[in-house]
């Protein structure tokens, strides 16, 4: 009970505010304010919803096949190139003004060219993918390692920890706070960079279930797989919060 309270405690305004989105759009439809064609009533939402739960899950999972190799991906790049970079100034110095140029080229630009070079579609969705969220993580990773207290490289030399031991469990370690930050805003990125691989060539998933009956019309379908699509995103993100602040439980914050 005392977790209840205290969720509530933190989380009422938030929950308010919600709330008020909620009656705010139940009162726009059931006044007719709001255009009924492409503003169902909350009903037909609810309908729809129940009418293709099976399918909402299909296009879920299809959706989870395709980002999570693409987070394996982009975080494997970061963190390589990014520690590489980060304790080697002078490639860093070489190596940072082209990184930077790639990282402003947007990866939908490149989505003509992926998808005539690449053997299909899935592993175009996955290029672009990757090289829209990488660069976040990549230069959290470059700057987390530059900013390291000289105090924590230090005691590790009078320790005389070397090598991998000293990349494991001291420079990483010290550097989490700014990767998994970095880490965060990547993970935002994938979740458009998802929907617009979806949206525009997939047979299944998220983005493509939205994108389908927006075509066909069927606005309380459009609706439902736009909510669920949210919902799916805001878990995914919370759960990521909860592990970052889990692993980053010996800070001050």
């Amino acid at each position: 009970m005392s977790a209840v309270k205290s969720f509530f405690k933190k989380y009422w305004l938030t929950i308010s505010i919600y709330l008020g989105l909620v009656l705010l759009y139940i009162y726009v439809t059931e006044s007719g304010l709001a255009n009924p064609y492409l503003f169902p009533k909350v009903n037909a939402i609810k309908r729809a919803f129940s009418e293709n739960e099976g399918l909402l899950l299909l296009n879920m999972f299809s959706s989870f096949k395709l980002m999570i190799p693409s987070i394996l991906i982009s975080v494997l790049i970061a963190l390589t190139f990014g520690t590489i970079l980060g304790m080697n100034s002078r490639l860093r110095d070489a190596l940072h003004p082209i990184i930077y140029t790639f990282s402003v080229v947007p990866s939908i630009l490149l989505s003509p060219f992926a998808l005539l070079l690449s053997p299909n579609f899935w592993v175009a969705s996955l290029f672009l993918i990757v090289y829209g969220t990488v660069w976040a993580t990549l230069f959290a990773t470059i700057t987390g390692i530059m900013t390291i207290d000289k105090h924590y490289l230090d005691k590790a030399a009078t320790l005389e920890i070397h090598g991998i031991k000293k990349l494991t469990k001291v420079i990483l370690p010290a550097a989490s706070p700014s990767i998994l930050a970095g880490f965060v805003n990547s993970l935002r990125s994938t979740f458009v960079m998802l929907v617009y691989a979806e949206m525009y060539g997939a047979q299944y998933g998220m983005g493509f279930f939205v994108k389908k009956y927006a075509e066909f019309g069927l606005y309380d379908k459009t609706w439902c797989g736009f909510l669920f699509m949210v919902f799916i995103l805001v878990v995914v993100m919370q759960l990521f919060e909860m592990l970052k602040k889990y692993l980053l439980k010996w800070t001050t914050n």
